[in-house]
């Protein structure tokens, strides 16, 4: 082992640490004291492992460390609330650099902080790979649930899915990217992968919505889950997904690479993007919420293929 449990802990510590109002005791406790509040707690936790949720070889630790933040960050706005605090628990196989520790703790700081949030603790262990839980703590009026769907409703998108899925299809196929067409298309898969950059003010705009999820494990999949959820039937049109703007970029990288977009875009996951349903939304509108069950994508020639955990 190259360094310490206490000399890890120092290192988070230091990274980790910073005033806030919120908090009476911080990381370097046995546990975080938080401060009350008049408004209800949302709770939400993730967790990466290595091989299954990132690769070291394919993204850096500062990388891996803003994405499995990021994620639960977005969980708590796609409820409807504000993070304030997370908490970190990480294996570690004892094989790694302080210099990747540091990136990985960076990253995760960084991420939170640009949601003026707090990592508060956590905890370290060791294991036969990384892997990283975070629980992210947040303050919540009103929830905005996935069960709140009502027929009538527009379904709206806040982005594009599909450009995380797009990345991860280039790294898994090992595809040569410097023979690429479209470098830029490239670019923003691999970073998106990588790191996504998620939009949190585009879940704080759509505090209307009658239903909201994060489109973590895609959008039909999230989408299906609403529907299930609310007792109705989601029917998404493509032709108004092919008219997002972004569209004919990742349509031409899927082509040239030899992929289906309808696999990253309905399938894919991983981009964080908000699928929400109500009236005068913010965002795009792709389909519309109709009595029945279960959900429909239309006009497109087979039905998407993604990321299964236990498949």
């Amino acid at each position: 082992m190259k360094f310490s449990e206490s000399e890890v802990i120092a290192e988070l510590t230091h990274i980790f640490a910073r005033p806030d109002s919120r908090v009476y005791v911080g990381i370097g406790d046995d546990a975080a004291v938080l401060a009350p509040s008049m408004q209800n707690w949302v709770v939400t936790t993730d967790m990466a492992v290595e091989g299954v949720h990132f690769r070291r070889e394919w993204s850096s630790g500062y990388e891996i460390g803003r994405k499995i933040t990021a994620a639960n960050l977005a969980d708590i706005y796609a409820m409807g609330g504000i993070p304030h605090h997370l908490v970190i628990a990480l294996a570690l196989t004892g094989d790694e650099s302080m210099a990747w520790i540091r990136e990985l703790a960076s990253g995760m700081n960084d991420e939170a902080g640009s949601c003026d949030a707090t990592i508060v603790g956590g905890d370290i262990a060791r294991g036969p790979v990384v892997v990283i839980s975070v629980t992210a703590i947040g303050q919540i009026q009103k929830p905005i649930l996935r069960s709140g769907a009502q027929v009538g409703d527009q379904i709206v998108i806040s982005d594009l899915p599909g450009w995380s899925a797009a990345g991860l299809y280039l790294l898994l196929h090992e595809i040569n990217i410097s023979a690429v067409k479209s470098p830029l298309a490239v670019e923003r898969a691999l970073a998106e992968f990588r790191a996504p950059d998620v939009r949190y003010a585009d879940a704080i705009a759509l505090s209307s919505a009658h239903a909201l999820s994060d489109i973590s494990d895609g959008l039909l999949v999230q989408g299906a889950q609403m529907a299930d959820a609310s007792g109705v039937r989601f029917v998404i049109d493509s032709k108004k997904i092919e008219s997002h703007p972004d569209f004919p970029q990742l349509a031409e990288l899927a082509e040239e690479v030899g992929a289906y977009v309808w696999d990253w875009i309905g399938a894919g996951g991983e981009d964080h993007d908000f699928l929400a349903t109500g009236r005068n939304l913010p965002g795009l509108v792709i389909g519309q919420v109709h009595a029945g069950s279960g959900i429909e994508l239309q006009g497109i020639p087979k039905t998407p293929k993604g990321f299964e955990h236990f498949t």
